[in-house]
Formats: C-alpha cells, structure tokens, sequence
C-alpha cells in the first residue's frame, strides 16, 4: 500500500468515530492528517475556546470601566488628534460626555461593572477584566479584521484558524472551528477564514434557526448512502494520486468525511430537547427556541462538549449592533441581550467542571469616545485608543482587573494591552508560544502576532 492509500484508509476508518483513540491519533498524525488532534507545547488547563465578539464597538466607559472625573467634568472642552474627528465638520471642538449608567463593586473582589451588565457583574470573581486595551484602527472592517486576525489591512488567517491549525480537532465528525452568527458581520467571512493555512482549518458557519447547518441532514438511506461515499472515496483517492501537491484538493477531500460525519453528529449537537427545563431557562430560552444568543451560548456549551475546539458567538452583524453614534441608549437592549445568557454559559460551564478547561473571551472591535462634538449629544464615536475586553476559565488569574485609562477614559495608560498582546496571550493560554506558532508561506513564517505582541504574564494563573 502506497502512503497516499494508507493515509487515505486511516483517514476513512476514522469518519465514523465520533472520538478517537490514543492509537487513532497517532496513526493520524503520523499519516499528515492537519485535523489530528494534538497536544499543545506547553501543559495547560484549557483545551477549547468560545469568544464572544461584541460587534460595533461597545463603550467602555457605559460598561467596564468606570470614569467618576468624566461625570465631574461632564462639558468641559478638551483637544485630541482623534482620527474619527480629524477634519471633519462640526468636531473643530469637543466636549467631555458623562457616562449613562452607574457603576458599582460586585463580588468578593469588588469590581466595577455598569448596571448594563447585571448578570454578567455577578461573574466577576470569575473573570479578569483588562481595562487597556487598544488597537491600531478605527474603521469597523479594518477594527474587525484585527481583533480576528492580527492584521488591519490584509486578509489573514482567522485566531480561529490558528487553533485548529495548532491543535487539530478531538472529533472529527464536527468542525474543529465553529462561528455562531445570526448575520455577517464587518469584514463578512474574512472573520472566519483560513487564508494560506490549509482550508480544513477554516470556520464553519452556524446560522441559528431550524437549521443551522444547510442541509446536512441525510437525503438518502444510509445504506445506500454507504456505498455512494465508498464509492466517491476510492475516485477521489484516485484523482488525489495523480495529483499529491494538491493542499486544496487534499483538504476539500477531507470536508467530504467531515460533512460525512457530521450527518451523524450536528443534528445531536443542536438538539436541546436533551436539555433540562431549569438549564434552557437560565440561558432566557423556551423549549423549542432556535434562534437568540442564549440559543447561541448554549449551542456553544454543547459544541465544546463535543470537542470543537474554538467557537466564536458573534452578537447581531453589520447591522443593528453596537455602533452607538446616534444613541447611547441602544445600548440598553444589545445589552440585555446577551447579559443573562453570557452569565448562564459562564454558571453552566462552571457547574459541569468544564470552565476550567475552556477559555471564555469577551470583545469588541474597539470602544467609544467618552467626548462628543457636543456634551449632551446623544451618541459617541469610534475609539481605537481604549476599551475593554475580559476573560474567564482555564488558565485565567480569575477576580482582577488590569491596567487602566486615564481619568477620562481617553487613553489606555497604564499596562496597556494591543491587539497583538491579546491573541499572544490567548494562545498561550490555550499552550502556544505565539512567536512559534508559524506557517511558512509566500517566502516568509507567518504568525497570528505577525511581528508584534507580548503575553500579559499578570493575566496568566499561577497554576
């Protein structure tokens, strides 16, 4: 048997598990399988990752960060080289803008949270808040793509990408990446995407409703179904033959076994009939809902279960979102939202002792100013030079906020924290250095960090 038709018959023996063995594994990863599952570099507790992305811009100063000298010095003029309002009419003058909600201490270790987040501000000795955050963009698109991919300008591979290019998937008869999303968000599928890795590491598109998947349910018996894969496989082994080089064929070849195997595996992955009266309520859900980002987090809940190893859970699109330029109170219910059914999926996790092993990430593209062309103008702008981002789960030093803005909440100014620096340390929490997680292409290793980024040792655990 030549490699081609072993690697091709080890990869058939193992669509229809539904977990592999030890000796699976190995026998995979010694065939070249870029799906295998693998072990990350360095030990550590989380093995999976649901990123909650926040689209539009979420302000910082209405939510996780409060700014007691902004109220104070509500309507006082300020000057700033902001990019938002560099030469555009009406912004020649600025004006400091209150915050709209209050903020209190929550838990055992006090943090603050706007009562916005109620639900979410009961978690808080779960969570490490990062109040420095920043980025290098303030246009959505360029904002967006950044935050998932590390690069402002090109289309890149997704942080999703990476990890499944890292660690591969505990199951193959699901995708090893997963987006949750009711809509496209800035940057469409760029967001998602595997670029130059190879295209088994790419997201696949969860749509909540009936459906999530677009047919995927078996049109035919299975027996018949059998043969015809049977058959289907042994041409394209063939065709793959002829054709060894092929990255993309090789990897649309194996989209063929997935999509085989998930047949068996998605309708049971959505399928919350399974789930107790008690726990769809926590999530805001009623029994047959299939839509809202409860179903979201649940769904998300259930899939890492089931070992996907990164799902991302994107809140509304490119439209009706969190870009409050012409009211801060549209705020109130993007908030309410997501609030409950994010603190459900953290209680949940925790309750079944997986919060250890899954990172939670909680962001947005960027924040919001805490100025505006005029003190009582309803909205604020896009801000790159501050928000807040928050973490929660394996490997995270649970209870604390980092860093800091200034009084005002214009600038990130103490322990400041980039794009770049975010992702270094989400890969190594997940075991990754994130200078050697490479990919050679175009000449050139390339890095989710690409040249840039440090690991925020403060946020790590001690453990």
């Amino acid at each position: 048997m030549t490699h081609l038709n072993r690697r091709a018959s080890l990869r058939s023996a193992a669509a229809g598990s539904l977990l592999f063995s030890g000796i699976m594994k190995q026998l995979l990863a010694d065939s070249g399988d870029p799906l295998t599952a693998r072990e990350a570099p360095f030990p550590v507790q989380a093995k999976q990752v649901i990123f909650l992305f926040m689209t539009g811009g979420v302000s910082h100063v209405d939510t996780f960060d409060p700014k007691p000298a902004l109220t104070r010095d509500h309507g006082k003029e300020i000057r700033a080289d902001h990019p938002e309002i560099k030469d555009r009419p009406g912004y020649e003058r600025i004006f400091l803008k209150r915050p709209q909600w209050r903020f209190r201490p929550h838990g055992q270790c006090g943090t603050e949270v706007s009562e916005l987040f109620p639900e979410v501000a009961r978690c808080v000795d779960d969570i490490a808040l990062i109040r420095s955050m920043h980025t290098s963009h303030s246009n959505h698109y360029n904002a967006t793509l950044g935050m998932h991919t590390g690069s402002f300008a090109f289309s890149r591979p997704s942080i999703g990408s990476w990890m499944s290019y890292g660690l591969g998937t505990e199951n193959r008869n699901l995708p090893g990446f997963v987006v949750i999303a009711p809509q496209q968000t800035y940057a469409g599928t760029q967001v998602y995407a595997s670029d130059f890795l190879p295209a088994s590491h790419q997201g696949t598109l969860v749509v909540p409703g009936a459906e999530p998947i677009a047919n995927v349910r078996p049109r035919v018996a299975s027996d018949r179904q059998q043969l015809e894969l049977a058959a289907l496989r042994r041409l394209n082994q063939r065709h793959l033959e002829q054709r060894p080089a092929d990255a993309a064929l090789s990897s649309r070849l194996r989209s063929f076994e997935t999509a085989a195997g998930m047949q068996l595996a998605v309708p049971d992955a959505f399928d919350f009939s399974t789930e107790t009266a008690g726990t769809l309520a926590s999530y805001g859900l009623q029994p047959g809902q299939t839509t809202g980002f409860g179903w979201q987090c649940l769904a998300a809940r259930r899939l890492v279960e089931r070992g996907v190893r990164f799902v991302e859970l994107i809140d509304t699109g490119s439209s009706g979102n969190w870009d409050a330029h012409g009211d801060m109170q549209t705020h109130v219910p993007l908030a309410r939202n997501v609030d409950r059914p994010i603190a459900a999926l953290l209680h949940d996790l925790k309750q079944r002792g997986m919060l250890e092993e899954t990172l939670v990430v909680w962001t947005t593209e960027f924040g919001r100013t805490p100025f505006n062309n005029t003190a009582d103008a309803p909205g604020r702008e896009h801000h790159p030079w501050a928000f807040s981002s928050w973490l929660a789960g394996g490997g995270v030093r649970a209870g604390i906020t980092y860093g800091e803005t200034d009084e005002h909440g214009l600038r990130a100014s103490v322990n400041k924290v980039h794009v770049h620096d975010f992702h270094a340390t989400i890969l190594r929490l997940m075991g990754f250095d994130h200078e050697q997680l490479t990919y050679r292409h175009a000449g050139r290793d390339y890095r989710l960090t690409d040249v840039h980024g440090q690991v925020v040792q403060e946020l790590l655990s001690a453990s």
